[in-house]
């Protein structure tokens, strides 16, 4: 009884994996939001940000997660053509050290400027977790949209996400 219940389990474990690694959430469509928030660490998602934001897709945007060091002007160097986006409309998010934080952050953000929707910018393996933080943050004050940005993740980032994913979804039912 207890060898089919554990196998029950790990079949359940390793279909939930391959759904997980096949399903990777997609880049949204063209549709307006009040805001933008876009999750530092990966590739492409300050890029995608910024041309949603060029597009007047959102009014305001949020970099999450920036070192403290950074400056809007290094920021706007790297970017060429950015800088007057960053003295009108992008705030740097400085006080997430991860995805849990960086949600924390964004929710007091769009309180703080009275926004009431988001368009989310981060890789598509991140997505479901990010995705999962920041509508725990908002309940029903603010709609999510994920736009993921398309990668091709190893194995190994897949399978570490989707248990650090997992993981983070059992602490939220026990309370944690």
């Amino acid at each position: 009884m207890i060898a089919r219940i554990l196998s029950a389990l790990a079949l359940l474990y390793v279909l939930g994996y391959a759904l997980f690694a096949v399903l990777l959430p997609r880049p949204a469509d063209d549709r307006q939001t009040d805001a933008i928030v876009v999750l530092t660490g990966g590739a492409n998602r300050m890029e995608r940000g910024l041309d949603l934001l060029r597009r007047q897709r959102a009014k305001r945007m949020l970099v999450s997660g920036v070192d403290r060091t950074v400056r809007p002007a290094d920021l706007a160097g790297r970017y060429p053509g950015s800088a007057p986006l960053f003295a009108c409309c992008i705030d740097l998010g400085r006080e997430s050290v991860d995805t849990r934080s960086n949600a924390e952050e964004v929710a007091r953000w769009l309180k703080r400027r009275h926004l009431t929707s988001v368009r989310l910018v981060t890789t598509d393996w991140h997505m479901p977790r990010a995705r999962f933080e920041l509508s725990r943050q908002l309940g029903d004050s603010a709609p999510v949209l994920g736009d993921a940005i398309e990668s091709n993740p190893s194995f190994r980032q897949l399978f570490m996400e989707y248990n650090k994913y997992l993981l983070r979804r059992a602490a939220v039912l026990v309370g944690i």
